[in-house]
């Protein structure tokens, strides 16, 4: 059976550039239908995560080859570094969210038209497929925001100098395939034995008391279970986005457009009190590892918030999408749920984004073609299996609905806007 699907996939592709090579075809068309190879570099998504969307591009631009690499996180950044130096670098690669005016000078923006080959079946009695040139308008400004999350629009549209016009112009340079959020990671069993009937939505005294309920010292004074993973830096998972959300969320100005942090200082709109935003939600985080507060229930003694979690020491944990496969991997029998971040009461919700963009080399020959697969792939239609496959938060409008419902993914999906 495998032999039959090979010859006819060979006699399909002998017949499909036979066609090509007719003299209906100009020579620009037979210029965008030669051979061609896409290198795409990624972390974390293996190439199954990408079958059906790759095959599909493959089934309408069948010139294009692509070729799909993960890498480790630890090694992803070093290597795409030097590869992009030695001209050995992928046409396609993703960059997170974090990562765009650093590495500015290394992509090439969405270009404002594509135009590529398509394959169309022509003809009554003698069918011919010949091939079409189409160029299609890429992706605006407009188009983004309403079509993207609004995080996006904040993270990926960069003002910057056209060398022409010497105007500054507002460039896209990149599209996210989801968009993932902070939220709660609760055990169930651990708040039902303290008696805590449903995970706290703000970050008031109320949470301070559970946690409270949740933290276990032994007859040393040592803590052996935590009510909440905070305070602490080094074993906590991610405890860096925990503490600028509580900043960001507390009214603090995180930076400058220029880039200088801000979070330290007072906002002009809170000038002339002595209240500085950023310094009280430093004290509110750093209370939860001091011994001589109430709610102490972290120290530098303690095993990473993750493992902790998943041996049900832990109460509370703050993570992405991400951990629910490992969570669920490490402790299949964990009874633990998931709620939303916790707000502050009465100020308008605030939650922290942490997402990867694919972006396009500046030195690959075929930007054309890599901005084309781009946007193919993060439309609703073809993200949709990447998304079911990986359980990840959408970054579509179009989307979150349908996601809300979803076990895995729905308080994700309710936090994105």
């Amino acid at each position: 059976m495998k032999r039959k699907i090979i010859i006819l996939s060979l006699i399909f592709t002998f017949i499909l550039t036979s066609a090509f090579g007719c003299k209906l075809v100009d020579q620009k068309t037979q210029v965008a239908m030669k051979p061609l190879t896409l290198t795409y570099w990624r972390v974390y998504d293996g190439p199954d995560d990408f079958t059906e969307i790759l095959s599909v591009y493959k089934n309408l631009h069948p010139f294009i080859t692509i070729n799909y690499r993960k890498l480790r996180y630890s090694e992803y950044e070093s290597e795409l570094i030097n590869a992009l130096a030695e001209d050995r670098g992928p046409d396609i690669f993703s960059i997170h969210n974090t990562w765009v005016k650093k590495y500015l000078n290394k992509i090439t923006p969405l270009p404002p038209t594509t135009t590529m080959a398509y394959p169309v079946i022509r003809g009554t009695l003698k069918k011919e497929v010949i091939p079409e040139l189409r160029t299609v308008k890429s992706l605006n400004l407009n188009d983004l925001k309403n079509n993207f999350v609004d995080a996006v629009y904040q993270d990926i549209v960069v003002s910057v100098l056209d060398e022409k016009s010497r105007q500054y112009e507002k460039k896209i340079y990149g599209l996210p395939l989801s968009v993932d959020t902070l939220a709660m990671y609760y055990n169930k069993d651990l708040f039902n034995n303290a008696g805590i009937t449903e995970p706290p939505a703000y970050w008031n005294n109320e949470f301070q008391q559970d946690v409270k309920k949740m933290t276990k010292p032994n007859d040393k004074g040592e803590i052996i279970q935590s009510g909440a993973a905070l305070g602490g830096a080094g074993n906590i998972e991610r405890y860096s986005d925990i503490l600028s959300v509580l900043m960001m969320q507390n009214g603090a100005v995180m930076m400058a457009d220029n880039g200088q942090a801000l979070f330290n200082t007072i906002p002009p709109t809170l000038k002339g009190q002595k209240y500085n935003p950023g310094l009280e939600a430093l004290r509110f985080y750093s209370d939860f590892a001091n011994p001589a507060k109430e709610v102490y229930s972290w120290n530098k003694n303690l095993d990473n918030s993750l493992n902790l979690f998943t041996q049900g020491k832990l109460g509370i944990m703050f993570g992405y999408s991400y951990y629910l496969p490992m969570i669920k991997a490490q402790a299949p029998k964990l009874n633990f749920s998931l709620a939303k971040l916790p707000q502050i009461e009465g100020n308008t919700p605030v939650n922290f984004a942490n997402y990867w963009l694919e972006t396009v080399s500046n030195k690959s020959q075929y930007a054309n073609e890599a901005w084309d697969f781009i946007q193919f792939a993060t439309k609703a239609e073809q993200v949709k299996t990447y998304l079911a496959k990986t359980k990840r938060p959408t970054a579509l409008r179009a989307l979150i609905n349908e996601q809300i419902e979803d076990l895995d993914t729905g308080v994700f999906a309710q936090q994105v806007l």
